[in-house]
């Protein structure tokens, strides 16, 4: 990362009539990290992103991209970004919105390279229309990156994608960040995150709650996870269980001692198989800070 940060928020507030959506965000992002940026609905996620691809300005504070503000249309060159609904007009092939695109740009991605990375290749000449959610989302995140731009917004870059999608997806990411690129993704699948971005800013309520490491966050839990299957109904009674979720056969325990948990399965004969204990998950962190603002 360069000494000054290629993504500048300071003291940003955006109000709509009497409900503000921001509060006082300051946020510095280095050239070359990949930073995920988690909150509930609501919290302020989607207003950021909208003050950075200049849709938006704050009510006050300033935001700056490459030093630049990015409500200037011509500051935007350094930029791509991939909303949440994709909205692409219907009846143009997928060659040419990818080459419109490109012609914003000064030095744009090779469109045959990119079609390849992004599995493009046999849908260039169809119709955007005609094209799967999943295949508009990987459309929608080759736009982002066709003109190589110093900073990529990901808006839920993967909604719709199959998990194979999904992990060609993950790599073409990392491989944009390997290269040089700034990447700032949003998602609903926190091991997405986990898998990604080194660095997690949770936002709720207009304001940022933990700006870290993505481990650091993670290690601001201090509880282990039980995965176990078992259908017994005294499992939420065992001493120092401290949540507990069903998914059919398939329970998950958080708890602060694994090991006392796993002798009070035994010593309690239940019955239960396929036994997992692994650390806390940035999954269980989000919702352990989020629950603690509330």
């Amino acid at each position: 990362m360069t000494s000054t940060p290629l993504v500048d928020i300071r003291h940003a507030t955006r109000a709509f009539g009497e409900h503000l959506a921001l509060d006082d965000v300051s946020l510095q992002i280095g050239t070359g990290e990949l930073v995920g940026l988690l909150g509930p609905n609501g919290a302020g996620k989607s207003t950021l992103i909208s003050l950075l691809n200049g849709l938006r300005k704050p009510t006050s504070g300033t935001v700056r991209v490459a030093g630049r503000d990015p409500r200037v249309p011509a500051n935007r060159v350094v930029i791509g970004s991939t909303p949440q609904e994709t909205g692409l007009p219907p009846t143009i092939k997928v060659r040419e919105v990818v080459d419109f695109v490109a012609r914003h740009y000064p030095d744009p991605d090779d469109t045959a390279a990119l079609f390849d990375r992004f599995g493009l290749t046999e849908l260039a000449g169809r119709q955007c229309g005609s094209l799967s959610g999943g295949q508009q989302r990987r459309l929608a995140v080759a736009l982002a990156m066709v003109g190589r731009p110093d900073l990529v917004l990901l808006d839920e870059p993967t909604t719709g994608l199959d998990v194979d999608a999904r992990q060609s997806l993950w790599s073409a990411i990392e491989d944009y960040q390997a290269g040089g690129g700034t990447v700032l993704i949003t998602s609903h699948y926190l091991e997405e995150i986990q898998r990604l971005a080194e660095r997690v800013v949770v936002i709720d309520r207009g304001q940022i709650l933990v700006d870290d490491s993505t481990q650091a966050v993670i290690d601001r839990v201090d509880v282990d996870r039980v995965e176990l299957s078992s259908e017994d109904s005294r499992l939420d009674t065992l001493p120092g269980v401290a949540s507990l979720a069903r998914a059919g056969d398939r329970v998950t325990l958080l708890t602060a001692d694994a090991d006392a948990l796993v002798r009070a399965l035994v010593s309690e004969r239940i019955e239960f198989s396929r036994l997992r204990v692994t650390g806390a998950s940035l999954e269980d962190a989000f919702a352990h800070l989020t629950r603690t603002a509330a």
